[in-house]
């Protein structure tokens, strides 16, 4: 996500390319995410989560090698697709995987660590894309997927998945793998048995099953959030952070070291928050936080643009994306934690593909458009993404339940029967 803010200026001026033709290489990715997006939810259910993870380290592989060794411009924006497809895919993989291995007193804190560990990603690329140039970035970037090839030999198949194939013989034994073998699992094994086979009941499995009118409201709900997270500008914040810094007129090295540290500190809280104080309140801070961080911006460019606090507008700018991408990390991954906790397994896959679709859908607008909506209007373009955010904050405030110390079951049955 990170890798197009550091390598801008070198890959235009290697490449010989214009804005636009990098405008398209950087929301490359975001159309890449679309397809992976539309196409998730039935591949993690046909070939189960642990085999789309193989798939997707050979795709992951495979994009930033034709990124590094690009000769010419296509090749770049194939190696991007290729890593969309896999952002796309995982976006909705991570926090499914993670929600059906966890135990209930556990999930959000270890879901929490998913949008650390994108942090430290964005932080590293922007670090080191300081000082290596972008085809060595690029390698490096290869590293994470090739040691998690052998690794994944190690990685057990999700429980819930396994009873939803049929494979109730395995359960136990995952669960034993996951929980301990001195730990009794035959309550939680009968438990996910019997509500999966409660569903088959029910559903015949099919793709629509998603828009009946049990998951019509929680899948309406999702999909807002998804897409409002969108427009907020979280994307556009994370792949120009560099940028935005530079134009506040603020030292890269700086802005980005300490962009890095407030995002850990950050996303450390909200690992040791969310299982304590619960998702909504996170949520609403979090969007809170946004909402005012990319206000800040706005106003630190609108101050600039007429010359107005000339010492202070690069401060006020530097506050604003410290506070927008550290209430990013401290949220950011709990609307996909809902997706993975509210909807049930027979219909998880559909309509996570649907709220990951409609949120890579807006991402790519933002990140295609936004390099020239800066030039229309630096501060406006913020104020937008500041409006978008409020928007969230009320719906968030409105519609969204508490899920923390449930089990999944539970929630599922609780939540839609309570949206309906």
């Amino acid at each position: 996500m990170g890798y197009s803010s550091p390598t801008q200026s070198g890959i235009m001026e290697d490449m010989d390319l214009s804005l636009k033709e990098f405008s398209l290489f950087g929301s490359t990715l975001t159309v890449g995410a679309m397809l992976g997006a539309a196409i998730g939810g039935k591949v993690t259910d046909l070939l189960g989560r642990k085999g789309t993870m193989w798939i997707l380290n050979v795709l992951y592989i495979g994009g930033w090698f034709a990124i590094a060794f690009a000769k010419v411009p296509w090749l770049l924006d194939l190696g991007r697709l290729s890593l969309g497809s896999v952002s796309g895919i995982t976006g909705f993989l991570m926090p499914l995987y993670i929600a059906e291995i966890t135990p209930k007193d556990l999930r959000g804190r270890i879901s929490a660590i998913v949008p650390l560990m994108v942090c430290w990603g964005l932080s590293f690329i922007y670090l080191v894309g300081s000082f290596v140039n972008w085809r060595t970035l690029a390698l490096i970037a290869t590293i994470p997927g090739l040691l998690q090839l052998p690794l994944l030999y190690f990685v057990p198949e999700s429980p819930r998945w396994l009873a939803k194939v049929g494979r109730e013989k395995e359960v136990e034994d995952v669960l034993l793998c996951l929980r301990g073998e001195k730990v009794d699992i035959s309550e939680e094994a009968t438990e996910i048995k019997d509500y999966t086979e409660s569903l088959r009941s029910v559903s015949k499995g099919s793709t629509l099953d998603v828009f009946q009118r049990t998951y019509a409201r929680p899948l309406l709900i999702m999909a807002g959030l998804m897409a409002l997270q969108s427009l907020g500008g979280i994307g556009a914040f994370a792949f120009y952070s560099g940028a935005i810094i530079q134009s506040a007129g603020i030292s890269s090295l700086i802005g980005l070291i300490t962009l890095a540290a407030v995002q850990t500190l950050l996303g450390l809280l909200g690992v040791m928050l969310l299982d304590k104080a619960g998702r909504r309140p996170l949520l609403l801070v979090s969007f809170a936080g946004l909402c005012f961080g990319s206000f800040l911006t706005g106003l630190s460019f609108f101050l600039k643009d007429f010359n107005w606090w000339d010492d202070g507008t690069p401060i006020l700018a530097l506050i604003g994306l410290l506070m927008y991408m550290g209430s990013s990390v401290l949220g950011a991954g709990i609307p996909w934690l809902l997706i993975a906790e509210v909807f049930p397994v027979n219909v998880k896959g559909s309509a996570g593909s649907i709220c990951n679709l409609i949120n890579n859908v807006f991402a790519w607008v933002i990140s295609y458009y936004f390099n020239f909506l800066i030039q229309w209007s630096s501060a406006g373009v913020f104020f937008i993404f500041s409006a978008f955010c409020a928007a969230n904050y009320i719906l968030v405030a409105k519609f969204i339940p508490e899920t923390k110390g449930k089990k999944l079951e539970e929630i599922q049955e609780s939540v839609t029967h309570s949206l309906q």
